[in-house]
């Protein structure tokens, strides 16, 4: 059973730069897809950025694409998702999730395993 903790979340003023991370454990043979994604206040969950465990292949949403850096550290079983560039609309709790195949994937029921979740309020 594989358990997603994200930690680094907290308010942020627009234009910061905070790094969320995901602390994989239970088997990360069973992740070798780890995506981020998030969710704002009355939307929908949405994809953000996705990272291999081999090779550190990343996949982007458009609106983040050139602002946020989805990495990975082998050793400590750790993902990171670093943002810069912040906006108000960025606001929202950001999940980190996994998915045993190595296809890329950017929708909710791909991923088998979530974590609890991070708020990341960006004030203006």
């Amino acid at each position: 059973q594989v358990q997603l903790v994200e930690s680094g979340g907290g308010l942020v003023q627009a234009g910061g730069s905070p790094r969320l991370s995901c602390a994989v454990s239970g088997g990360t043979f069973s992740s070798n897809v780890l995506g981020w994604f998030r969710q704002a206040p009355g939307k929908e969950r949405e994809f953000v950025a996705a990272v291999t465990w081999r090779g550190g292949y990343t996949s982007y949403a458009d609106s983040v694409k050139g602002r946020f850096t989805a990495s990975r550290d082998n050793a400590k079983n750790t993902v990171y998702l670093q943002m810069n560039s912040l906006k108000p609309e960025d606001t929202a709790v950001y999940y980190c999730a996994a998915r045993t195949s190595f296809i890329f994937s950017s929708r909710l029921s791909d991923y088998a395993y979530w974590g609890q979740g991070t708020q990341v309020p960006v004030s203006s």
